[in-house]
C-alpha cells in the first residue's frame, strides 16, 4: 500500500467513526485531505476562503477562527487514536504546517510507561476510595433510618410508582456546560456559562448560530456540579437501593433525548442546569422560572418568589451585626413523561433549595406533612427554605397543586 492510500484509508476511518463532530470541523478535514493527498499544504487565507466562506480581505492576524479550528482538529484526532491505542500509522498536523501526515507512535518508554501505570494505579485507588466512602454513607443513612420508616415513604405515591414499574430508573445530575473563551494564542482566558448551552452538540449549534464567536469559544471538557446534589443524592439512594432495580447516573449535559422516554427520570440539581428537561417539566407547571434563574414564578398569580443567595453573594451582609438567616427555593415536580414514563425533579434555585427539597420528600414526616393531595396524579410543590451561612435550617411547602396538561400515558 503507498502512502497515499494509506492517508485516505486513515480519513475515511476517521471520518466514519463520528469523532470530527461539528460539520465546519468535517468539512476543514476533507479538505485538508485533499490537499494532502495532492501533496500540497494550504495557506490560512485559503483554508478561510475555501472551508469557512470568508472574502479575500480576511486578516488571519485579527481573527483566529482557522487556529481555532485547526487545534480543535488536532485535539479531535489525538482523542480519536487514543482512545483506540493501537499500533501502526495515525494521522497528525504537525505544528506549522497545514498538511495531514502519516506517522507511526514510537515505542513507549519504560520510564513513563511506568509513570503511567503508576497514576493509573492511584486513579483505581482513588475510584474505590470514592465508592468506599460513597457506601459509608448509604450505610449510615441505611442505619440511622429505621427500616419501618424508609418502608412508608417507600410506599407513598410520590415514590411508590417509580419503584415499582419495571423501567430502569436514570438519575440525571444537573450540571452546568462550561464553555472555554480562547485568545489568538489557544490560551484560555476564562470560563463562560450560556444558559442556552447545555451540550456539546448545543455549543456546536450556538457556533452555528452565532459563528463570530467560533474563533473564541471551545469546549475545554469543564463541567460544574453544585455540592448539593451530592447531599440530595445520598436520600434518594437510600429509598432506591433496595429495589434491586436497574439505576444509573449521568450528568444532564450527557443525557441523550431518547433516555427520556425509555427509563423512569430523577432530575437532582439547580433549576438553571435542566438543560432539555425544562420544556417538558414546565409545559402544563404552574410555575415558570425567571430570567435570572434565582426567581420561580407563580403563573397563577404572577407573584415571584425571589432567592436571596445570589444578592448575598454579590453584596454580602455586614459581618458587625451578625449573620442573618435568608431563604432559598426548592421545586418538587411529579409528572409523566412522553413514554408514560414517571419523572421526578427535585430542584432548587441554589443549594440550600436543592438539599432541603431532597430532605422533605424523602422524609415520612415532611412527607405527612403535605395537603391531602393525591400524590399518585401528576403533582407539584414550592418550598421556601431558611437558610443560614450556606446550611438549609427548614423548609415550609408555601404553594402545591396537580399540575394540568400533564403528558397522558400510552
Amino acid at each position: 500500500m503507498d502512502a497515499s492510500e494509506a492517508l485516505r484509508q486513515q480519513a475515511e476511518r476517521v471520518q466514519a467513526s463520528g469523532a470530527l463532530g461539528e460539520s465546519r470541523l468535517r468539512r476543514l478535514f476533507d479538505y485538508l485531505v485533499e490537499n494532502s493527498l495532492a501533496g500540497q499544504s494550504p495557506k490560512e487565507i485559503a483554508i478561510a476562503i475555501d472551508v469557512f466562506g470568508k472574502t479575500s480581505d480576511f486578516d488571519a492576524a485579527q481573527d483566529a477562527l482557522v487556529r481555532v479550528y485547526i487545534h480543535k482538529l488536532r485535539k479531535a484526532l489525538d482523542e480519536f487514536y487514543s482512545a483506540r491505542d493501537e499500533p501502526g500509522a495515525r494521522l497528525h498536523l504537525p505544528r506549522g504546517d497545514y498538511r495531514l501526515q502519516l506517522s507511526t507512535p514510537p515505542p513507549a518508554l519504560p520510564g513513563p510507561e511506568k509513570t503511567r501505570n503508576r497514576r493509573v494505579g492511584l486513579l483505581r485507588v482513588l475510584v474505590v476510595l470514592i465508592a468506599a466512602v460513597m457506601v459509608g454513607l448509604l450505610g449510615f443513612a441505611w442505619h440511622r433510618t429505621p427500616p419501618s420508616e424508609l418502608d412508608r415513604v417507600r410506599a407513598n405515591p410520590i415514590w411508590a410508582e417509580i419503584l415499582k414499574d419495571e423501567r430502569p430508573i436514570l438519575i440525571v445530575v444537573g450540571d452546568y456546560y462550561l464553555i472555554g473563551e480562547i485568545d489568538d494564542s489557544m490560551n484560555v482566558n476564562r470560563l463562560v456559562r450560556e444558559y442556552s448551552v447545555n451540550s456539546k452538540s448545543d455549543l456546536d449549534r450556538y457556533l452555528v448560530e452565532h459563528p463570530d464567536m467560533a474563533a473564541r469559544y471551545m469546549d475545554v471538557g469543564v463541567r460544574y456540579l453544585p455540592i448539593s446534589a451530592a447531599f440530595a443524592l445520598r436520600d434518594v439512594m437510600v429509598l432506591l437501593a433496595p429495589q434491586n432495580k436497574r439505576i444509573s447516573i449521568a450528568k444532564m449535559s450527557d443525557v441523550e433525548p431518547s433516555s427520556l422516554k425509555s427509563a423512569d427520570i430523577i432530575y437532582i440539581g439547580y433549576l438553571s442546569g435542566m438543560g432539555m428537561l425544562q420544556d417538558l417539566v414546565f409545559t402544563g407547571s404552574r410555575f415558570a422560572i425567571g430570567d435570572s434563574y434565582d426567581e420561580v414564578i407563580d403563573n397563577k398569580t404572577r407573584h415571584s418568589y425571589i432567592s436571596q443567595v445570589g444578592s448575598r453573594a454579590m453584596d454580602p451582609p455586614q459581618t458587625t451585626r451578625g449573620e442573618q438567616s435568608y431563604h432559598d427555593y426548592g421545586l418538587f415536580e411529579k409528572l409523566r413523561g412522553p413514554s408514560g414514563n414517571t419523572i421526578l425533579v427535585i430542584a432548587g434555585t441554589r443549594d440550600e433549595g436543592v438539599s432541603q427539597t431532597a430532605d422533605a420528600f424523602t422524609s415520612e414526616q415532611k412527607l405527612n406533612d403535605l395537603e391531602q393531595t393525591d400524590l399518585a396524579l401528576p403533582f407539584e410543590a414550592l418550598l421556601e427554605v431558611s437558610a443560614f451561612n450556606g446550611t438549609n435550617l427548614s423548609g415550609k411547602v408555601v404553594l402545591q397543586s396537580k399540575r394540568i396538561g400533564a403528558v397522558p400515558k400510552k
